[in-house]
């Protein structure tokens, strides 16, 4: 069974705040949720002969990084805006859980 969205997301201080359907609560720091940014731009990707390419070396100093907005993405994920201007990170909701554990 797919993980389901949470019922609801907002901001306190620094950190996103998620209800989640079954009456758990996860509390995520901004700059924890950039550094685990599941984009190209921040984890690479891979060709199309295995190799991998791209994204950061794991050493990104994310403090005082802020979340700015965010949007849902289909039924599966959230997409996050921060204040040093990355959007491109598309978080699924298991994902947010796993982080907010």
């Amino acid at each position: 069974m797919s993980e389901r969205a949470p019922e609801s997301i907002q901001l306190i201080g620094d950190e996103v705040a998620l209800r989640w359907p079954d009456g758990s609560e996860s509390y995520i720091a901004a700059e924890k949720l950039r550094a685990a940014s599941p984009s190209a731009e921040n984890k690479g990707e891979t060709d199309l002969l295995g190799r991998h390419i791209g994204g950061g070396d794991g050493t990104g100093d994310f403090a005082g990084v802020r979340v700015s907005g965010w949007e849902m993405v289909g039924g599966y994920a959230v997409q996050f805006r921060f204040s040093d201007g990355h959007n491109t990170g598309l978080y699924p909701f298991a994902l947010l859980r796993e982080l907010g554990g």
